[in-house]
C-alpha cells in the first residue's frame, strides 16, 4: 500500500516538472508579465498580468530657474536709391538667468540680466548701441503664507563690459568697465502680487555706490565722485575719488504682464534719492519693452530706456573738442526682431 502511495506521488511529481518546463518553454518570447494556464482543450492561453513596480521619484527642490538667450537685429538697406539714405544693421545680444528659492514664508529672488549691441553703417566704424551687466537679489520674509509683503534685504549690482564714447571721439572713453559700477545695498519691504505680475520694493535706508576705478575719469569727477585738484600751475595735488557713498531712499518696480494675446509688456522703475546731497532731487530709471510673439522662437521687441541722474554729465564734441556739460535725460529706444531659446 505504501510502495502504490510512492509511485502516485513519484508520477504526480514527474508531471507536474514536465508541465513546469513546458511552459517555461513557451513563454520564453514573452514577456515577464505573461502567466500560461491550461485548459480543458490541452491549449495554453496567454493571461496579461498586472506586476506592481517602484515608482521613482525626484527629489523635491525649492529652487525653481528660468533662463533665455536671444538675439535681435534690424537692417536697412539702399542701393540706387533717389531719396537717399545711409545703409546699416544692428544686432542685439542678450540673456536672462533667473533663479529663485520660496519656502513657506521665505522668497529669495536672484536675476542676471546681460545685454550688448552693436550698429554698423555705411563708411561710418562699427559703434555700441547697448552695454549693460546688471544682476539683482532680493531675500524676504514674511509672517504667514497669506500676506504679499516681505520683509526684504535687496542687492543690486550694474556695470558694462567695453569701453564707452562719445562718438565720433574714439580715443577718449567717457566710461568703462567698473567706471562706473553702482551698488544699491539696503532693507525694507517688499509687496510680490502673483495676480497682478507686480513686485513693488520700497526701502527708507539703502546706501548707494558709485564706483569710478579709472583714475583719468576719476580725476575729471565723472559719475559724481570728487574730482582731482590742481594748483594755479595745473601741477596734480590730489587725485579724485574712485568711490562715492550715498545714503537714501528706493522705490523699485517691476511690472510683466500679457496685456493682450502674444503682446508682452514689461517695465522697470527705479527711483532714488540721497538723504545728504540735495534730498528731493531724484535718480529715475525706467526701462519698458513691448514684445510680440511671432512663435515659440521669433518675437519682435520695442523698448524704450529712460534715465536721469544728476551726477551723470553730459559729454559732446565741439570743433573736435570733448566739452562736458550739465546733466540731461537720457533716452534709448530701439526696435528688433530676433529668436530667443528658452530653457
Amino acid at each position: 500500500m505504501n510502495s502504490l502511495r510512492y509511485l502516485i506521488f513519484f508520477v504526480f511529481a514527474i508531471s507536474q516538472l514536465s508541465f513546469s518546463q513546458d511552459t517555461i518553454q513557451n513563454n520564453k518570447m514573452y514577456s515577464l508579465a505573461t502567466v500560461t494556464a491550461l485548459t480543458k482543450t490541452d491549449k495554453m492561453e496567454r493571461i496579461p498580468l498586472k506586476i506592481r513596480t517602484k515608482t521613482h521619484l525626484l527629489p523635491f527642490s525649492y529652487w525653481s530657474k528660468k533662463n533665455s538667450l536671444g538675439f535681435d537685429i534690424s537692417e536697412v538697406a539702399f542701393v540706387n536709391w533717389s531719396a537717399g539714405g545711409t545703409s546699416s544693421i544692428s544686432g542685439l545680444l542678450k540673456g536672462k538667468f533667473h533663479r529663485n528659492y520660496a519656502r513657506d514664508n521665505y522668497n529669495w529672488s536672484n536675476e542676471l540680466i546681460i545685454k550688448y549691441g552693436l550698429n554698423k553703417q555705411d563708411g561710418v566704424a562699427i559703434r555700441k548701441t547697448e552695454d549693460a551687466i546688471q544682476l539683482n537679489s532680493t531675500f524676504g520674509y514674511r509672517r504667514d503664507t497669506l500676506s504679499n509683503w516681505f520683509h526684504s534685504a535687496k542687492f543690486n549690482f550694474n556695470t558694462q563690459f567695453t569701453n564707452g564714447f562719445a562718438y565720433p571721439n574714439t580715443e577718449n572713453a567717457i566710461s568703462k568697465p567698473f567706471a562706473p559700477a553702482y551698488i544699491f545695498m539696503g532693507i525694507g519691504a517688499e509687496n510680490i502680487d502673483k495676480e497682478k505680475k507686480r513686485t513693488l520694493y520700497i526701502s527708507p535706508f539703502t546706501f548707494k555706490t558709485t564706483l569710478v576705478l579709472d583714475q583719468r575719469l576719476a580725476n575729471q569727477g565723472a559719475f559724481g565722485v570728487a574730482k582731482a585738484t590742481y594748483d594755479v600751475d595745473g601741477n596734480l595735488i590730489t587725485e579724485g575719488e574712485r568711490a562715492k557713498m550715498e545714503l537714501g531712499f528706493l522705490i523699485t518696480n517691476k511690472y510683466k504682464k500679457e496685456v493682450f494675446k502674444n503682446i508682452n509688456l514689461e517695465n522697470r522703475l527705479t527711483l532714488y534719492s540721497d538723504y545728504i546731497n540735495r534730498f528731493g532731487n531724484i535718480d529715475i530709471d525706467c526701462d519698458l519693452q513691448v514684445e510680440l510673439v511671432v512663435n515659440q522662437y521669433v518675437k519682435a521687441n520695442i523698448g524704450a530706456h529712460v534715465i536721469y541722474d544728476d551726477d551723470i554729465k553730459s559729454k559732446r564734441e565741439i570743433e573736435g573738442i570733448q566739452v562736458t556739460e550739465g546733466p540731461k535725460t537720457q533716452l534709448r529706444q530701439a526696435i528688433g526682431v530676433g529668436i530667443e531659446y528658452a530653457f
